[in-house]
């Protein structure tokens, strides 16, 4: 096999940037390889410009697909990395986890980006992809799963894992619910009816909220932790932006997301009661702690993670999300495998997790990002 030499470089990033973007037209993919430089929407980080570190490729075109939670970590990944590797270019397009596995699965992407990884049983692709391997799990970044309220006068809010479960499958009905006064004693809790709102999508989301559920509170929450919504009851909408609107804008309702969208419209966000001194909050420092807490339970190459929703560690966010990128752990199109190996190595470094906190993703724990990496470099 031929070997490409790298270069390192280390850049101090301009203002423009070239950026591979990718649309669905006529019901077939369309890559563009074209310049857009940083808008409102790219997901940077603001403040000075970083200095981005990698170990580039000496050319090639990354075409991906998947997980709409990673949209914005992507956005800012694919800018930082194109600075300081222009002769590479990658497209990541979000049409959502299974989509993205689908195409990875059937050949069309060089990686696809889940909110769930994909299971032993359903890791081999079609003929001719990943010959002579499998596809693999490889955990890229995670956030707390916020649950976003509107009950007014009540800035801070404190539920547990059964009165949760309660709530979402239609269970406690009222917000002067003595489960929720009872941990909640000194709020002034209205008596008004509850809206819990969830996903109508098939969503990862979904999948993982309803993990916690399952996880955290069984003697309660009978239903399987699956994509497709099955508590009974509530209201629904299509994708975290419309329920954390959905919650926002009627009053008595709580819905589930992650966490830029409650930033994003300053809406008060639930504090878990994990039986931890004090109930934890969402945000990105304790969701790192909760992926710290993990167990890699993946074979081989693989580092799917299995989380303890029961655990009472102070300042471990219970209820998180970690998306990945599935990737063939052999047989790789070697026209892509340099490419794909040096920015998954960026993405992994500390300049790639470094930022995510100030764009609302959790990093990985240093102990997760350096066996990912050394995975990352084995791959063939």
């Amino acid at each position: 096999m031929q070997h490409r030499r790298r270069r390192k470089r280390t850049l101090l990033l301009p203002v423009g940037v070239a950026v591979a973007v990718v649309a669905a037209t006529g019901g077939a993919l369309t890559w563009r390889w074209k310049a857009d430089g940083p808008g409102p929407d790219s997901g940077e980080p603001g403040g000075p410009p970083a200095v981005a570190r990698a170990d580039c490729a000496e050319q090639g075109k990354v075409p991906a697909s998947g997980s709409t939670a990673q949209q914005n970590a992507m956005k800012y990944w694919i800018k930082q990395y194109q600075r300081a590797c222009p002769p590479v270019q990658i497209a990541y397009n979000p049409l959502g986890s299974g989509a993205g596995v689908a195409q990875f699965m059937r050949g069309a992407t060089a990686f696809g980006g889940s909110d769930t990884p994909v299971k032993p049983e359903n890791a081999k692709p079609a003929q001719g992809v990943c010959t002579g391997g499998r596809a693999i799990n490889l955990p890229m970044l995670g956030g707390p799963i916020a649950l976003g309220y509107n009950v007014p006068g009540v800035e801070d809010l404190v539920l547990d894992a059964p009165t949760l479960a309660r709530i979402f499958d239609s269970k406690i009905t009222t917000w002067d619910h003595p489960a929720i006064r009872r941990l909640n004693p000194d709020a002034v809790l209205p008596s008004m009816p509850i809206r819990a709102v969830h996903r109508s999508d098939d969503s990862g989301t979904t999948q993982n909220f309803q993990a916690y559920l399952a996880g955290a509170a069984p003697d309660v929450w009978p239903h399987p932790a699956e994509k497709t919504w099955h508590g009974r009851g509530g209201s629904s909408a299509s994708g975290s932006g419309h329920v954390a609107a959905t919650v926002n804008s009627a009053v008595g309702s709580i819905g589930y997301f992650e966490l830029s969208f409650a930033s994003k419209l300053r809406m008060p966000t639930v504090r878990v009661d994990t039986g931890a001194a004090e109930p934890v909050p969402a945000t990105t420092k304790t969701a790192s702690a909760g992926i710290a807490a993990a167990e890699v339970v993946g074979r081989g190459k693989d580092m799917t993670l299995k989380f303890d929703y029961r655990t009472s560690v102070s300042g471990t966010y219970p209820i998180v999300l970690v998306s990945y990128e599935i990737v063939c752990d052999k047989g790789n199109a070697p026209e892509t495998l340099a490419a794909l190996k040096s920015f998954l190595a960026y993405t992994t470094s500390a300049d790639g997790q470094r930022p995510l906190s100030r764009i609302h993703y959790a990093p990985l724990p240093e102990s997760v990002a350096h066996e990912v990496r050394k995975v990352v470099r084995a791959l063939q």
